[in-house]
């Protein structure tokens, strides 16, 4: 979804496609929860991509409400 943000046609389709890219990243985060839960990954492996789940959802956060605050 970030890929098709770039080539958006507006910016509300850019906020939009952004806002899809961030509720898949939070799903992803909870698959992540479960997966850590059920000791399919490490405590070590985890930790790094629950990390790398939360930074990109700040960032694609970030990026929206800017978006949506500079006109």
């Amino acid at each position: 979804m970030v890929r098709e943000a770039e080539h958006a046609q507006t910016r509300a389709d850019f906020i939009h496609k952004l806002s899809i890219a961030q509720k898949e990243i939070n799903e992803s985060a909870y698959w992540l929860d479960l997966l850590a839960t059920t000791d399919y990954l490490t405590p070590a492996q985890a930790t790094s991509l629950q990390a790398d789940a939360i930074e990109l959802l700040k960032i694609l956060t970030a990026i929206i409400k800017t978006t949506k605050t500079n006109h």
